[in-house]
């Protein structure tokens, strides 16, 4: 099997943590994996060395017109959303990727594939907070603000920064399968990222407020997702109104209690899925949806897929 060839693309400003989040997944020889592995490459508008956000110096390997043995093009988080796409890099991606090139942005990457016209008609994402500016600067872009990337087989985004770590283990995913990437996700301490271009949510799990009484209950109502609660008793366990438990569980978690533990128990619920035998009847009720038609309902609201075809994707744990 050809290695497949994956290169990043560096220029002026470049932002360090995104372009090392690239590195790590595909720039590290892995022997353990075989003869196969990704090979790496840095890539800049013409060939010449550039210097990061830090004003250090990187080494390009190629440039941008080497494209043709090129099987994926990675684009980190560009300098500034305002400041001009070269039309070379545009036109260039643009040749690329219609010659069959997989073409990946991370975070504010996904402003040079817009200018290149690869978004138009299709669905994209990108950090929250460039969001509006993006389907503002490009109205035939579907703009997702509450996914953490879309993978559009050939064209993939992400959303902010860590986000692209998602993406990149996804890719591993659809490249080499469950295990590699189950195996690679391991070494780094993080989990497999989760499928696709779901509805994925990320969990507000740590209170934003000084309400130091909701903190603990955060932790009691994790420890016991099983049980049936109301706002009524939720106010008295921390004695206060309904009203201002109300108002406080807002400010700590920046949803409601309803919300919170719906999302709560859909993260368990995936937990159990991917790591136990238990059936979706036996999962529904640990995790507190109490009927296996209640989980399946909440589980494709939030995840757009069914447990069970979770399960079959997520449910094999490798370990090294």
């Amino acid at each position: 099997m050809k290695r497949k060839q994956v290169a990043v693309l560096i220029y002026d400003g470049l932002c360090l943590f995104e372009f090392s989040c690239v590195a790590e997944i595909f720039g590290l020889e892995r022997p353990e994996f075989g003869e196969n592995w990704y090979q790496f490459h840095t890539m800049s508008l013409d060939g010449k060395p550039i210097k990061t956000q830090y004003k250090g110096n990187m080494e390009a390997d190629l440039p941008i017109l080497d494209w043709h043995d090129i099987d994926t093009i990675i684009v980190p988080g560009w300098t500034h959303i305002d400041q001009p796409v070269p039309k070379a890099l545009a036109s260039t991606l643009a040749k690329a990727n219609t010659a069959g090139v997989r073409v990946m942005s991370i975070c504010s990457g996904v402003f040079v594939l817009a200018a290149a016209g690869l978004l138009d008609g299709v669905a994209a994402t990108t950090h929250w907070k460039y969001a509006e500016t993006l389907q503002t600067r490009y109205p035939k872009i579907d703009v997702k603000n509450d996914v953490l990337f879309i993978d559009n087989e050939h064209i993939l985004t992400s959303a902010g920064s860590a986000a692209g770590l998602d993406l990149c283990l996804h890719v591993v995913r659809k490249d080499y399968g469950n295990e590699i990437v189950n195996k690679v996700a391991k070494r780094l301490v993080i989990p497999p990222v989760r499928v696709g271009n779901q509805a994925q949510f990320i969990e507000q799990a740590v209170p934003k407020s000084k309400s130091h009484a909701i903190a603990p209950l955060l932790d009691k109502l994790r420890e016991n997702l099983s049980l049936n609660y109301n706002n009524e008793q939720l106010a008295k366990e921390i004695h206060v109104t309904e009203r201002t438990f109300l108002r406080r569980f807002k400010e700590a978690t920046g949803t409601t209690p309803g919300e919170w533990l719906t999302q709560e128990r859909i993260y368990y619920a995936k937990a159990l899925l991917e790591q136990s035998d238990l059936s979706i009847d036996q999962v529904a009720v640990k995790s507190g949806f109490g009927t296996a038609m209640t989980l399946r309902h909440h589980f494709r609201l939030k995840m757009q897929i069914s447990p069970q075809a979770y399960r079959k994707q997520f449910s094999k744990s490798v370990g090294l």
